[in-house]
């Protein structure tokens, strides 16, 4: 057996057990459970999918995938949502004011970086930024106050374009594209740490602003009712085919439509992965690949060839980040709102990068193995750690001490299982579950 059959072997094997693990979940459990993880896994996989192309085709390390991730979700937000009324008249000049100062800000940073010196760079760069934030703030202030005092209870924002949702889904990736170039720009011609810190501070700054603009975001009072590709589940209840679907198999209208709901959402997100599975193939197997790889594996050699490493950095990090935007954008969409809070980099940074590197840098396929297998266990371990809890407190006292300490510890396990799983694999996979074919194979 040849090397490239028997790493297509081992994928393959991989792919059946993870669909096995999901199908158990439907018998044991329920369907409707079964599809719902189903579905973030999906979203999880392209979204590790995003962070490969960064880490695994060029060694960029972005440790600010949340703040992505959270402008894919506003992107859906300011495209779906409909416009709420009179705050565009109440607040719009000023706004369109401070976005103007916004974009001169920028430009004249830029030229700044380009022009000006070294030695003089980092004041006068310095001194650029916070001008143009405080003449920003002249403008935004008094236009924030006019759009939030706009019916607070249940606006207090701008709203949206009332576009349809799948276009939010491209707006977010181009929110995430535009955000990772400018801090590409800055950071990706030093050394890799920085961008580490620079992509980590700007998913801070990101989600700062989200938070606490409550014209753009409602801030923590969040945007709920967002629009759906799919029909909701209780407009499904009332379809007479639905009916007809139930009794056939013998189920209530409230779960059949659940289900049906769920794998409308599992199809359409499949149909994203599968589109962005194959493009970042091509893109990996192209000559741009291979020149990535090697850029990769020998700066300073690639650099020595003429070759433009900055240039084709920024190029991959862009293309990445907007993939993180689109998964982004799936999973507000998923959701039905956009919650500023529930961004923290335990889910959104953390699990995404254990997802690429069990999976297998450098690998798609790994890369989305990684997306699936991560989230199941992510899931499945917290009713897994309570019920172990149970069985080993079970010949306790009821309500002592340790009983309630062990049975409350129980949820936590899966951050134990987390570790585990990246240890072993490190030890015995060090390359992941799928690992990158070399040029040999």
């Amino acid at each position: 057996m040849s090397p490239g059959l028997s790493l297509r072997t081992r994928g393959i094997l991989l792919y059946l057990a993870m669909a096995a693990l999901l199908l158990g979940v439907g018998f044991v459990q329920s369907w409707t459970v079964a599809l719902t993880i189903l579905n973030l896994c999906l979203i999880s996989a392209v979204m590790s999918l995003g962070v490969n192309m960064q880490w695994g085709y060029a060694g960029l390390f972005n440790a600010g995938i949340m703040g992505f991730a959270a402008l894919g979700g506003i992107g859906v937000v300011l495209t779906s949502m409909p416009p709420v009324r009179g705050a565009l008249a109440a607040g719009g000049v000023n706004l369109g004011l401070a976005a103007l100062f916004v974009i001169l800000t920028v430009v004249a940073a830029l030229v700044v970086r380009r022009r000006v010196p070294s030695y003089l760079r980092g004041p006068v760069g310095l001194l650029v930024v916070l001008a143009g934030y405080f003449l920003m703030r002249i403008f935004l202030d008094p236009a924030s106050e006019a759009i939030e005092a706009i019916d607070p209870a249940s606006a207090g924002y701008l709203g949206g374009l009332n576009l349809p949702v799948l276009l939010g889904w491209l707006v977010g990736g181009v929110f995430a594209a535009g955000a990772a170039w400018l801090v590409g720009k800055v950071s990706l011609g030093l050394r890799s740490d920085y961008l580490a810190i620079a992509t980590l501070g700007i998913a801070e700054i990101i989600l700062a602003i989200l938070k606490n603009e409550n014209w753009l975001t409602r801030g923590v009072k969040n945007v709920t009712g967002l629009p759906r590709p799919i029909p909701v589940e209780r407009d499904l209840q009332t379809m007479p085919w639905i009916a007809d679907l139930a009794s056939r198999f013998g189920s209530d209208v409230i779960t059949t439509a659940g289900i049906v709901s769920r794998l409308a959402y599992a199809l359409l997100f499949t149909i994203v992965l599968l589109l962005i599975l194959w493009l970042a193939e091509r893109a990996l197997h192209s000559p741009w690949g291979r020149m990535m790889r090697a850029i990769r594996d020998n700066r300073d050699a690639a650099e020595a060839m003429g070759k433009d490493v900055t240039r084709r950095h920024l190029h991959v990090f862009v293309l990445g980040s907007a993939v993180v935007g689109i998964a982004g954008a799936m999973l507000v969409t998923l959701d039905g709102q956009f919650t500023p809070g529930s961004y923290n980099p335990l889910r959104y940074t953390f699990l995404i990068w254990v997802m690429v590197i069990v999976g297998g840098s450098g690998n798609n396929w790994g890369a989305v193995l990684g997306g699936f297998l991560i989230w199941y266990v992510w899931v499945m371990a917290e009713p897994f750690g309570s019920s172990i809890m149970s069985t080993l407190t079970a010949g306790m006292t009821p309500g002592s001490f340790w009983q309630q300490h062990l049975v409350a510890a129980g949820p936590h396990i899966r951050f134990l299982l987390m570790g585990l799983i990246l240890l072993l694999v490190l030890r015995f996979a060090p390359q992941g579950l799928i690992p990158e074919r070399s040029a040999r194979k």
